[in-house]
């Protein structure tokens, strides 16, 4: 028997956990918080158990498992987020999402996100062609805390702001072609973008540190508190005004 190759095991996974997720979101067994709460839990048991029983050999890095540093000696590291976005999850909207990836030697390889809300999942096995780029250029933000070096960049750009909750929700908005630049300087880690960037480099857009430096995973410390995914024809005015920012 064919082994499933690993741009489709991530496809599956995301796809089953968003499933999941709408699922009890449509219960009414959880509301508010306790949805979240619930929704991260069973997602993630689903996608531990899948994982370990068709990649046994390969090490895992989640957001809801305590972690081990030992990942960082396997040269294949699995890093899932199993709802990202959970105040919107519980809030009953749709711009949350499931993260799987799959990084080696700390390079983003495989990516599938799934938009369950939407009833998408976009993965770096079938990239997307890109739309033509919005006029004026759009910049997503925090729908609630945006950064006060994003609007900066915007503001210099002439780009229009648009808020969004979860970082795989914003990040396939640029993948989508509904907003053009991605930049976050708010504090991440590997599970919240390692996904989005695999789908979104596959679809030839521009993923950077927001200095400009590569993003790399599978780090001991899995904090990377910024990144930039957009358009390449905007990627050098954005890093450029990124560095110009200084807050008073």
């Amino acid at each position: 028997m064919t082994q499933e190759s690993d741009e489709a095991l991530a496809e599956r996974l995301a796809t089953a956990a968003g499933l999941i997720l709408l699922e009890l979101q449509k219960s009414g067994e959880f509301v508010d918080k306790a949805l979240g709460k619930a929704g991260d839990a069973r997602a993630n048991a689903m996608l531990m158990h899948e994982l370990r029983t068709a990649r046994p050999d390969d090490a895992i890095l989640s957001e809801e498992e305590k972690d081990n540093v030992v990942r960082c000696d396997s040269s294949r590291v699995w890093i899932v987020d199993p709802l990202d976005g959970t105040r919107e999850y519980g809030e009953g909207r749709s711009d949350w999402a499931v993260h799987v990836a799959l990084a080696i030697d700390g390079v983003p390889t495989v990516g599938a996100v799934a938009l369950p809300g939407l009833g998408l999942t976009l993965t770096s096995g079938a990239p997307r062609p890109l739309e033509p780029a919005n006029v004026p250029p759009k910049m997503l933000v925090s729908r609630t805390r945006p950064a006060a070096e994003a609007v900066f960049v915007a503001e210099k750009m002439g780009a229009e702001l648009v808020g969004m909750g979860s970082a795989g929700a914003k990040a396939m908005a640029v993948v989508r072609g509904e907003a053009d630049i991605y930049l976050h300087t708010g504090g991440q880690y590997e599970w919240d973008n390692c996904a989005p960037v695999a789908v979104a480099a596959a679809a030839g857009l521009h993923v950077s540190r927001a200095d400009g430096s590569p993003l790399v995973y599978n780090c001991k410390n899995p904090y990377l508190p910024d990144l930039l995914i957009c358009r390449a024809e905007f990627a050098d005015e954005v890093l450029r005004l990124a560095e110009e920012y200084s807050p008073d």
